[in-house]
């Protein structure tokens, strides 16, 4: 992919995922080419990049738009998140080494420190990275990042009150106490039981506001 096609794809997430452009909002290259700085043709590419991260769907008429997923398919993505994070979370146990522990707790004291939802959301996701890269699979890696790269999931932090952050973060600190000891059926039930609580927390405030599950991003 060429520099220009990076700067559009890169730019057009941050869009969405900023909310700025909304959830089966129409795309339109012509207008995303001024945005982007660039010509249609690295928005072109930047599209079909989108569209396989699900963040982009593209309709019978061939226009492409904001995707705009149902309850089911934010069910669906949180269940295939736990089964394969879980996967993920076994393996780094089993590959424990005493750098990858330090390295977790690092991050957790970071986040303990501070608790805003923007230090938790960039330190959630590097604490999850770690223990991605660590599980030593090109595969996982590949299928987790188009699923962890969604913006329902870049916005579930949103959703969460002081006290839910606190014990997503407990949860953080059972995950690190696991892979240290190398337990990967601990480790594996830690992170699933940390992703459905994470998905129940975020469709409970759905109903609560009865909004649609996009609207909470705002």
């Amino acid at each position: 992919m060429s520099k220009a096609s990076d700067i559009a794809y890169e730019t057009i997430k941050s869009l969405i995922f900023r909310n700025e452009i909304r959830p089966g909002q129409q795309l339109k290259e012509e207008d995303l080419a001024i945005k982007c700085g660039v010509s249609r043709t690295p928005v072109r590419d930047a599209l079909v990049r989108l569209e396989a991260d699900f963040l982009v769907e593209k309709r019978d008429n061939q226009r492409s738009f904001v995707a705009d997923p149902s309850c089911d398919d934010i069910d669906d993505l949180f269940a295939l998140r736990a089964m394969l994070e879980g996967h993920a979370a076994a393996r780094a146990a089993e590959r424990m080494t005493p750098a990858l522990v330090s390295d977790l707790r690092n991050c957790l004291k970071i986040i303990e420190r501070d608790q805003s939802v923007s230090v938790f959301l960039d330190h959630n996701a590097k604490f999850h990275q770690i223990i991605l890269l660590a599980a030593g699979s090109k595969r996982l890696v590949s299928m987790l990042e188009r699923l962890i790269s969604q913006a329902v999931v870049h916005h579930t932090a949103n959703a969460y009150s002081p006290e839910q952050i606190s014990k997503s973060i407990a949860e953080h600190r059972e995950l690190t106490d696991a892979i240290e000891h190398g337990d990967a059926d601990w480790a594996r039930a830690v992170i699933t039981g940390h992703i459905r609580r994470a998905f129940h927390v975020y469709s409970q405030r759905v109903r609560t506001l009865g909004v649609s599950l996009d609207e909470t991003a705002a």
